[in-house]
């Protein structure tokens, strides 16, 4: 059976210059033909990543899981109409990018539950990790603070900034990948990345020079 699934997978690793070619592409097609097994790699594969980018989001494990369970829910009732016309990864993530909007919505009373954690140096390009054992007890309470306000500055953001933000910075996801999984244009996300990063700016530059922070975000 695993030696069938690998088969099928491989046969769509190997077709050149389309969208299709990625072994989760074959399991999900396996999938579709009645291969249950294939299936069940899909989610082996793929299910602790899920739950990490539905953390940052809700940012708590338990509802993490349990909206995981809808995204293949939701991906197992897709099985017929599945066609591949896009990398498996951004129609997973599309699909958990709605389950995530959704649960925001839910309970968009008590946004402050929705945090995304250690942004406080954020931009649309890769970071250098800082060194942590140069810094001094001082030093790291105020980075410390810093990143508080920036959990809170994330969590004023509108939806899909907060999508934007968390795919382009935690999944490594270009402009061409987020605008397929959030179904917009290019120029789209790249607008909505930069009104999130002009958005956090505001906000922390009003922090650093007076200590207070405004009471919202235009």
């Amino acid at each position: 059976m695993a030696k069938a699934i690998a088969a099928t997978a491989r046969v769509y690793e190997g077709i050149q210059g389309s969208q299709v070619g990625d072994y989760d592409v074959g399991l999900m097609l396996a999938f579709q033909k009645g291969n249950e097994a294939a299936f069940e790699e899909l989610v082996e594969r793929n299910h602790s990543r899920v739950i990490g980018l539905i953390y940052r989001f809700v940012s708590n494990m338990s509802e993490s899981e349990d909206l995981a369970q809808e995204v293949f829910l939701r991906i197992y009732r897709a099985r017929d109409s599945y066609r591949p016309a896009a990398k498996f990864s951004t129609w997973l993530f599309r699909i958990t990018a709605n389950v995530s909007l959704n649960a925001l919505r839910a309970h968009s009373s008590r946004r402050d539950d929705v945090s995304i954690e250690r942004l406080a140096e954020w931009s649309d390009k890769p970071q250098v990790p800082a060194d942590t054992e140069a810094r001094t007890p001082e030093h790291r309470l105020q980075r410390t603070e810093l990143q508080e306000k920036v959990q809170e500055a994330i969590r004023a953001l509108p939806e899909k900034q907060q999508i934007a933000v968390v795919l382009n910075k935690y999944e490594g996801m270009g402009y061409a990948s987020i605008a397929k999984t959030l179904g917009c244009s290019t120029m789209a996300v790249k607008s909505l990345l930069a009104r999130a990063r002009e958005n956090l700016k505001d906000r922390l530059l009003l922090y650093i020079r007076t200590g207070r922070d405004r009471l919202r975000i235009s």
